[in-house]
């Protein structure tokens, strides 16, 4: 598996709804600051979008996808110099066809999206890495969002057996198109694990550890597996990830086990082992100092479980 499926698989859907509007005649509709990730599709239709603290609107076109991961407020209108009305409020008060808000109809612009909220430690980093808007414009590209986003719909609207699994895995694809979005417009430029994703020397390390988080790791294997020197390989990572080559594998193996400790009732002495310590103590000690409480904290039903984000 490659690291950037390692980490998602650690995340959790743990809400999703689903809605959209359609809109006739000129509409300027604001939308608050939100939780979680918010996916639209453009069906028909044209209109501009505008994030709180992004200078330059976007334009959507019928076909157009995009992503908002940030939580920033939001605003869809057809002129943005009209003064806009309140979405929620929207939802509560205009005529409702199955999950689609009619406003005034005739189809000027018909948008159809889902809101899902993801959790487990790398959520919040990942959703961090992510520019404000994702606009996904390659046809390929479109079709998957558009794909996924019709699909949830159809879980929401009629459920059955399995639907939240289903919403998951449709979330996840969206998120995955986006990040796969974003690193192939050229993000080399960024400091942080995804970023260094897009290199094949730190690349190769990163896989390395991930596929093998137990083995005892030293700088020189995992310069040997980018095939550079230990120092060239020790700097190179560090200025690319924004952390030594160690502390990130430190950081990966709590993660593992942060989330068996929250989806298992294995011992710590046994979660410690699956990830490479031989002695409990050690391992609660570095768990203490990577994700800021013990393992027993960190378990559901603590009091004083404080999880940090990768």
């Amino acid at each position: 598996m490659d690291p950037l499926s390692n980490v998602l698989s650690l995340l959790k859907l743990s809400n999703y709804t689903f809605g959209g509007f359609d809109i006739g005649g000129d509409f300027s509709v604001q939308f608050p600051s939100h939780e979680g990730i918010k996916c639209y599709a453009v069906f028909s239709g044209r209109g501009w979008l505008a994030v709180e603290g992004v200078p330059a609107p976007v334009l959507m076109e019928t076909g157009d996808c995009f992503l908002l991961a940030t939580g920033r407020p939001f605003r869809v209108a057809s002129d943005l110099s009209l003064p806009p009305e309140d979405g929620p409020g929207i939802y509560a008060n205009r005529l409702q066809t199955g999950t689609i808000s009619v406003i005034d109809g005739g189809g000027n612009c018909l948008m159809v999206g889902g809101h899902f909220n993801l959790s487990g430690a790398p959520a919040k980093v990942l959703l961090n890495i992510l520019p404000p808007i994702v606009h996904i414009r390659d046809e390929e590209d479109r079709a998957a969002i558009r794909w996924a986003l019709e699909r949830m719909m159809r879980e929401l609207r009629e459920p059955r057996p399995g639907g939240f699994l289903i919403a998951q895995d449709l979330a996840y694809l969206m998120l995955i198109q986006a990040l796969r979005l974003h690193l192939a417009k050229g993000v080399q430029s960024g400091v942080g694990w995804l970023f260094a994703l897009a290199d094949e020397q730190i690349n190769r390390a990163i896989t390395a550890m991930h596929d093998k988080p137990a083995h005892p790791w030293t700088l020189q294997e995992l310069a040997k597996q980018a095939g550079m020197s230990r120092s060239s390989f020790a700097q190179k990572f560090k200025a690319t990830v924004g952390e030594a080559a160690m502390e990130y594998l430190a950081r990966w193996r709590m993660l593992l086990a942060g989330d068996k400790l929250t989806s298992s009732n294995a011992p710590v002495s046994e979660i410690a082992q699956s990830i490479g310590y031989q002695s409990e103590s050690a391992f609660s000690a570095a768990f203490r100092r990577v994700m800021g409480c013990s393992p027993r904290q960190y378990r559901p039903g603590s009091r004083t479980r404080l999880p940090r984000s990768f």
